[in-house]
């Protein structure tokens, strides 16, 4: 079957080939995360044609169902297929590589929070976009995957936010069993979510528990910007249960940005915003004229957010997202 793009792009899909990989095959890039069907990150309309699910498109309301919207990652085509989906042609999108690394170092960053930084080979030439993830494939081949929270570096250190998770074996080794110096595997740089161009545009960063690493990595890459490349502004919002669970210090990135932590189970003396992220945000009424939102976090908040942000004023071709979902086995 012959699918073609908004962008006039085609591009043949065999029925049972995700449109993701069969456009990936093609050397079109097209946006994506989990690659599960329950992020959006892949989110395309058809415009006409028919597709086949290839399983449950969680990541989709019922009305976007309706409107005809599907994702790509887990969606055949049934016949010839014509989509609107974002075309990342024209950005560099670094190779995907599996290569070894090695524990540099492990911090606590939250009782239930570790940085764990790795160092890739200094001759592997590893490259990755602010905001990107990569799969840690670790003892007993276990694969998780992991967003490098730091901007890239001429080092080759790579810094990852990650939060304990009751009885789960990946976990488990981080937080018990782990060392300085283990021999581990990477496999990345993966995904869409990544800093766009953004001269003269109001950036605007949701993000809830480790949801804020990517985050930080975009922005680490901002302060780095030429000023004619410099958003106008930059806001970020954080949201947790309690004053832990803010465990970095946002402003130590540098740049100019204003910073709106959240909490939705905050003691009593707490005084700052309380809720929901997209709530905090919204609560002063923002002009969302020429706003470009980056949520990452929970599946909940992103969901939420995107609606409301739409409401709001929000293009809808202005956000994007990852969310963080299980990987279904511990």
């Amino acid at each position: 079957m012959l699918v073609e793009l908004v962008s006039g792009k085609k591009f043949e899909c065999s029925h049972g080939v995700s449109l993701l990989d069969a456009a990936a095959n093609a050397q079109i890039s097209l946006p994506y995360s989990c690659k599960t069907g329950r992020c959006s990150s892949c989110k395309c309309r058809i415009l006409s044609g028919r597709s086949e699910a290839l399983a449950i498109e969680i990541g989709l309301s019922d009305d976007e169902k309706k409107a005809g919207y599907i994702l790509s990652c887990i969606r055949t085509a049934a016949s010839d297929l014509t989509i609107d989906a974002e075309d990342l042609d024209g950005i560099y999108i670094p190779e995907v590589k599996t290569l070894p690394a090695r524990i540099d170092c492990l911090q606590k960053l939250a009782p239930d929070v570790m940085l764990a930084t790795l160092r890739v080979p200094p001759t592997s030439a590893f490259s990755y976009l602010p905001g990107q993830y990569i799969d840690v494939i670790g003892p007993g081949a276990m694969r998780r995957s992991y967003s490098i929270a730091n901007a890239p570096n001429c080092r080759g250190h790579l810094d990852l936010h990650i939060r304990a998770v009751h009885g789960g074996a990946m976990s488990d080794y981080w937080f018990n069993k782990a060392k300085e110096n283990d021999l581990l595997r990477i496999n990345g740089p993966l995904g869409s979510f990544f800093l766009r161009s953004c001269a003269s545009l109001d950036l605007i960063f949701l993000a809830t528990g480790t949801g804020i690493a990517p985050v930080k990595a975009m922005l680490e890459a901002i302060t780095e910007l030429s000023v004619d490349e410099q958003p106008r502004s930059v806001t970020v919002v954080w949201g947790g249960r309690v004053v832990a669970d803010i465990y970095y210090d946002i402003q130590a990135i540098g740049g100019r940005h204003t910073f709106l932590p959240v909490l939705s189970q905050a003691h009593s003396e707490w005084s700052g915003a309380r809720g929901y992220v997209q709530d905090a945000l919204l609560e002063n009424g923002p002009d969302l004229s020429d706003a470009v939102a980056y949520a990452c976090g929970s599946q909940a908040m992103i969901a939420s957010a995107k609606v409301e942000l739409f409401k709001a004023g929000l293009a809808p071709n202005r956000f994007y997202s990852d969310a963080f979902v299980s990987s279904g086995s511990i």
